[in-house]
């Protein structure tokens, strides 16, 4: 590989530098005093942002643990795009794949980070509904419910909805947290505190791997092996119509 030229040389240290100052010298012949300016700037800026998008974990680690996991971020983690709106993106990817066990880190740090990520990923997708391939008051046993695009159905070993400066657990949960998480049409994000038949009957509508609402519960209570298939049918019915009334469910499809 070519020797890079002498500017590309003095760029890679200056961005070096700006990176992880206490490991990377700063190119030669420019004073440290205009340096720290450059320092600041690139890093409050980015701690900035993350905190913005990271409300909670921020305030739950507090400014000090939250400045030394940004530092670590910011001088390991190596960024594929210059769109401020994915770096988010990118920071979770290096608390799951980079971060590892660091002293001091919440067991809960990288899901309670993902939870508030969707937040933001939900805000800022651009797809909608096509409601013109629905029923918006369709029957929801018979027809087969249509889950919105801007819907998440999540699990998580950690209550990360419930998580604070004041609410820190130590330990994971007995038993999973189920969350649905999703953007309603006005635009606002809500979330949903569901149970493993409910998470089961949203994965069921989303992979249309049934043919009506009525289908997916008895394939569920076929799964529990119910002794009365018809109790869940009509439990789950009142399921159907609360997510239809939240707008998780748009309506029923024209095309099933």
């Amino acid at each position: 590989m070519p020797e890079k030229p002498a500017f590309q040389k003095i760029q890679y240290a200056f961005a070096g530098h700006i990176r992880d100052p206490e490991n990377r010298e700063a190119p030669e012949g420019i004073e440290d005093r205009r340096m720290e300016i450059y320092r600041r700037l690139f890093f409050n800026n980015v701690s900035q942002l993350l905190s913005r998008t990271f409300p909670v974990l921020f305030k739950t680690l507090g400014r000090e643990r939250w400045r030394r996991l940004i530092r670590d971020y910011f001088s390991r983690h190596e960024s594929h795009t210059p769109l401020f709106l994915e770096m988010p993106r990118e920071f979770l990817q290096y608390l799951e794949q980079e971060r590892g066990q660091v002293e001091g880190d919440p067991p809960f740090l990288y899901e309670l980070a993902h939870y508030e990520w969707v937040e933001l990923a939900l805000s800022i997708d651009e797809r909608e509904p096509d409601l013109d391939k629905v029923e918006p008051d369709g029957d929801l046993l018979e027809g087969l419910p249509e889950i919105s695009p801007l819907v998440w159905s999540v699990q998580y070993r950690f209550p990360v909805h419930t998580i604070s400066p004041n609410n820190q657990p130590s330990e994971p949960s007995a038993t999973p947290t189920f969350l649905v998480i999703y953007r309603n049409p006005e635009g606002r994000i809500g979330f949903l505190e569901i149970n493993a038949v409910t998470a089961r009957l949203i994965e069921l509508l989303v992979e249309s791997d049934v043919g009506s609402g009525r289908e997916a519960l008895l394939r569920i209570a076929a799964e529990l092996d119910h002794p009365r298939p018809n109790n869940v049918v009509d439990g789950g019915l009142e399921i159907l119509k609360d997510l239809r009334q939240r707008q998780v469910i748009v309506g029923i499809s024209k095309d099933a």
